[in-house]
């Protein structure tokens, strides 16, 4: 468990590290770009595409985990515009809130139990 937080907070350093060094010198318009690409139907929007196929599983995931609940839903939003900078975290805190119990950390508190 202790190898698989490094790497979360590793990860997430990573990603606020790029993301920051972007936004800095191409400005903040993602959503342009993102869409664009999949509008240009060429392999970066192709990329683009399947990335947010994966965003929202992730979503889903999150918010399931949650039992469709208010903050369920709230936090499987963030995880669906805020992608891994946002579940890397998300791991992280749920890794500790369920004592690493990977079965919890997978299924929620309710389910595991």
């Amino acid at each position: 468990m202790t190898a698989f937080r490094a790497l979360l907070i590793v990860l997430w350093v990573i990603i606020a590290g790029y993301t920051a060094n972007v936004a800095a010198n191409h400005g903040m318009g993602l959503l342009q770009v993102f869409f664009g690409d999949m509008a240009a139907m060429g392999w970066p929007g192709q990329f683009n595409l399947d990335f947010m196929c994966m965003l929202a599983l992730s979503g889903l995931w999150v918010a399931w985990r949650h039992d469709f609940s208010g903050s369920g839903i709230a936090l499987g939003l963030l995880a669906f515009f805020f992608g891994a900078f946002f579940l890397t975290a998300y791991l992280l805190f749920v890794s500790f809130s369920a004592k690493g119990d990977m079965k919890e950390m997978l299924l929620g508190e309710t389910r595991a139990a």
